[in-house]
């Protein structure tokens, strides 16, 4: 080959690798052009809901393009994630992802979609921890009463939760499995029949958002025995954990982040997790989910990836305990 054809063919190299490094960059400086829209896979006024709009607001203030929400409820969520996997992977059409989601792959093994290799993780964004409740009618005053109960009258106990595969669920499942005794899982439609059943003493005990259990706690309709997070929680901070109250290492809640399509180019990636990070770390913002039982809780993206491939695997660990089945 002559050495002009060479160097046209380096230039003509040179200039196209240069253009495809080029293309993202533009594309994050840019970005947004148009509105995003958040698909959310609950119907509205629920936590992933209030969470999404919550942050929409602010990100539609502070980047001056709106961040629409938009609610896609059925089959336990897969309904959201299975419109946003092959949506155009450009950074505006984002799901909300919940800790539920990552039960999907155990309990519906066949699904076409896979949350590993169809979506780019963005952020965590909030931590929700479970409190464990009880009927007053129950004699255990704290977890070691409860647990030393539970062993005592094995398979007379049952707990309530929103349904197989959710995070109530599987934290009462890990208690089990913890403290070696067998609460029998009693599923409700939501979260609300389950705390409300507790309460008028259809069943023992129930796992269930800390929100939901202040109001029944205060009117002591409800006893509060531990929370299920690492920490204690702000708004009771008297309630133990249940790592402090004999469960060593046990910390099982509920969460919400965003998932943008797979192959959505890193600096869009990058410029997501930047404003999130910058919204979820305002007082303002920290106080509004607080209200709604949640700590806020950003990541960057590997460290997303590594947290949502830890939580399939151990969902996936639960469920097969359980030999839970999809409804």
């Amino acid at each position: 080959m002559s050495q002009p054809k060479r160097f046209v063919l380096c230039w003509l190299a040179g200039m196209i690798a240069g253009g495809m490094c080029w293309v993202p960059d533009t594309l994050a400086q840019s970005y947004p052009v148009k509105p995003i829209r958040m698909i959310v896979g609950y119907a509205p006024g629920g936590g992933t809901d209030v969470t999404a709009r919550l942050i929409a607001q602010k990100i539609s203030e502070n980047l001056g393009q709106n961040m629409l929400v938009e609610n896609r409820p059925g089959a336990s969520g897969f309904m959201a994630i299975e419109r946003v996997a092959p949506s155009p992977p450009d950074g505006y059409t984002l799901l909300m992802m919940t800790s539920n989601d990552t039960v999907l792959p155990a309990l519906r093994p066949n699904l076409p979609i896979d949350l590993e290799r169809d979506f780019a993780p963005v952020s965590l964004v909030t931590i929700g921890p479970l409190m464990l409740l009880v009927n007053p009618s129950v004699p255990a005053r704290d977890v070691k009463e409860l647990v030393a109960l539970a062993r005592a009258k094995r398979g007379q106990l049952n707990y309530g939760s929103p349904g197989i595969g959710t995070s109530p669920h599987l934290a009462g499942a890990l208690f089990n499995l913890m403290a070696k005794v067998d609460l029998a899982h009693v599923p409700y439609k939501s979260s609300a029949d389950s705390v409300v059943a507790a309460a008028v003493g259809d069943i023992s005990t129930c796992f269930a958002s800390v929100t939901a259990a202040l109001p029944l706690l205060n009117s002591a309709k409800l006893r509060g025995l531990a929370v299920t997070s690492a920490n204690r929680v702000s708004s009771v901070p008297s309630v133990p954990t249940l790592d402090e109250s004999g469960l060593a290492g046990y910390d099982r809640s509920s969460w919400y982040g965003v998932l943008a399509p797979a192959r959505t180019p890193n600096p869009v990636i990058e410029r997501l997790n930047l404003e999130l990070g910058k919204v979820l770390s305002t007082a303002e913002m920290r106080e509004a989910l607080v209200r709604q039982g949640l700590v806020p809780k950003t990541n960057t993206p590997a460290q997303f990836a590594a947290f949502i491939h830890t939580e399939i695997t151990e969902s996936g660990k639960l469920i097969k305990l359980t030999g839970a089945r999809a409804d």
